[in-house]
């Protein structure tokens, strides 16, 4: 039995909730774009539509770390250097991805929508929800 196109890789929860809504906003969109780039995985969409979407999720990954990162400096969060490290390593991802994709290699294979979901889940608990404390202390909600 495979697994159906609509099936979702991430249920949003309000666990993965730091608590700073324009922050809070992003990671949902973020879910929902990896959802759609897991469905048309397992749809079997080929290399041009998933080239397409994962523009789309580096896109948004890229914008919302610029989010994070400004107001990490703006209200002097001392992980900020940690933080952005931890943003490269994704990105990094994310390009080899896209240069595989580009060259019509297989890029999303099971154990790469497996990090991705790992990755931003336990990025969001373990990493983002580290300077929540940090930044509502500043007055940022």
């Amino acid at each position: 039995m495979g697994i159906a196109a609509d099936a979702k890789l991430i249920a949003w929860s309000d666990h993965y909730s730091v608590g700073i809504h324009r922050i809070d906003a992003q990671h949902r969109t973020l879910v929902e774009l990896i959802n759609e780039l897991h469905a048309a995985v397992v749809a079997g969409d080929g290399n041009e539509a998933l080239a397409q979407m994962l523009e789309g999720v580096a896109a948004h990954v890229a914008s919302h770390f610029a989010t994070e990162e400004t107001l990490m400096k703006k209200f002097d969060y001392p992980g900020y250097g940690w933080h952005k490290a931890e943003h490269e390593r994704l990105m990094a991802h994310v390009k080899l991805a896209q240069e595989k994709t580009r060259a019509n290699q297989t890029a999303f294979t099971p154990e790469v929508m497996t990090y991705l979901h790992r990755w931003l889940l336990g990025h969001i608990v373990n990493v983002d929800k580290r300077y929540t404390a940090h930044l509502k202390a500043a007055g940022v909600m």
